[in-house]
């Protein structure tokens, strides 16, 4: 990595959704660094706020229904500071998103060209034939063929994968010093799968972007990621580099989803299942470890009443003291 200077700065953003004329917190406090030349992944289950907290920082949510306090720092503006305009000079030319279904985040009705073409319309000065060359020289770069004819295709005579492609091509088209992949895997086979992320990593180094990974997909982390963050019920609850998070879990839930995956040199066929699921909105609790209830032979004492992230260790962190005391019930003695 060439550079590590740190150019998004999340402080003590929440989100809150309004439900019946109340709101709830989508995501609580949350609190992340993100550099140039990195990838952060951010993983959890659905419905844990990763989403959420992509399209907080893309200011897409309608004021109207959301209310979201804390600061977005982003190359030193504050995004949560702006109106609609203000945010449009960001997006697509600083900040480009690779959105979870392409197929729904594509026109139908408007050829490949045009729809890559539209963001370089709205950011750029380039002239109608150096337009042209980008579109193509994007295409190339995310890994199509057949650039010309792609070009000319509507989405629906596209496979996943070629959408997908097109998605990253929309997102780099204007060099974005942050990319947001939100489930940028979702639906491909393991094969094209792995072709994306390779033209995620090589965006990474030949723009020296930072890159927001959004996934559940642990293999892809451990692939991919320079950083991890886990989220559960809406907080992050570990943080670490890849190599800490998959070698030294701390969390009760880092260490649960990582048990949770197949393993090739277990005998034993079956997984691991945590058991309950992640609280609604409605239900979130306030206090306390939001795990806790699915863990319920941790004794109430490990739990912190307001759960805090504590360093334990040079750029890794975890969310409470209980996992001082976590262990499977399967493995008694067995500690962190």
């Amino acid at each position: 990595m060439e550079s590590t200077s740190e150019f998004l700065n999340i402080k003590d953003v929440n989100t809150s959704f309004k439900i019946k004329g109340k709101y709830y917190d989508a995501i609580s406090h949350i609190n992340l660094e993100v550099h140039h030349d990195e990838i952060l992944a951010i993983v959890g289950e659905s419905g844990c706020g990763k989403s959420t907290l992509a399209t907080t920082i893309m200011g897409l949510h309608d004021p109207a229904e959301t209310k979201i306090t804390g600061e977005i720092d982003f190359e030193g503006t504050n995004l949560l500071s702006l109106d609609e305009k203000g945010y449009n000079q960001f997006r697509g030319a600083k900040i480009g998103m690779i959105f979870q279904d392409p197929l729904s985040a594509l026109n139908p009705l408007k050829r490949i060209e045009d729809q890559i073409q539209e963001v370089m319309d709205y950011h750029t000065n380039l002239t109608a034939e150096q337009k042209h060359d980008r579109v193509l020289e994007l295409l190339k770069d995310v890994g199509i063929v057949n650039p010309k004819r792609t070009a000319h295709q509507f989405p629906h005579e596209l496979s996943g994968g070629m959408r997908q492609r097109v998605i990253i091509a929309i997102a780099i088209a204007c060099k974005p010093d942050l990319i947001i992949a939100d489930e940028p895997t979702t639906a491909l086979d393991v094969t094209i799968q792995a072709q994306i992320l390779d033209v995620l990593r090589d965006i990474q180094k030949e723009n020296h972007a930072g890159i927001i990974l959004i996934t559940h997909d642990l293999g892809v982390v451990a692939e991919t990621a320079d950083r991890v963050a886990v989220m559960y019920a809406g907080q992050i609850v570990e943080l670490g580099s890849a190599e800490q998070i998959f070698n030294t879990p701390k969390h009760p839930y880092t260490r649960s989803l990582l048990r949770s995956m197949p393993q090739r040199d277990n005998e034993n066929d079956d997984l691991y299942v945590i058991k309950g699921n992640v609280p609604s909105l409605q239900k979130m609790p306030h206090t306390g470890d939001r795990f806790a209830p699915r863990i319920p032979w941790v004794k109430s004492s490990s739990h912190e009443t307001n759960p805090i992230m504590h360093e334990i260790e040079s750029g890794h962190s975890v969310r409470c003291t209980c996992y001082k005391d976590f262990e499977f019930p399967d493995q008694g003695g067995q500690r962190a």
